[in-house]
């Protein structure tokens, strides 16, 4: 479920509003661990994407 997060999350990626509202129902869907794997994900992923920085907060709460 982890990867395919990641793919829709990476096809969104060009609108920030589309990124967080995928982004939310990731959150719902994902185990624990694959969270995590989430988290480190996306901090590694928004060095690229500056404009996407906003939706950290969704994950954080």
């Amino acid at each position: 479920m982890f990867d395919y997060t990641k793919s829709i999350l990476e096809r969104v990626s060009f609108d920030p509003v589309l990124f967080c509202k995928e982004l939310e129902k990731a959150i719902k869907s994902l185990l624990p661990y694959e969270m995590e794997q989430l988290k480190e994900w996306l901090l590694s992923f928004i060095i690229e994407k500056p404009e996407l920085k906003q939706c950290l907060l969704i994950v954080n709460n």
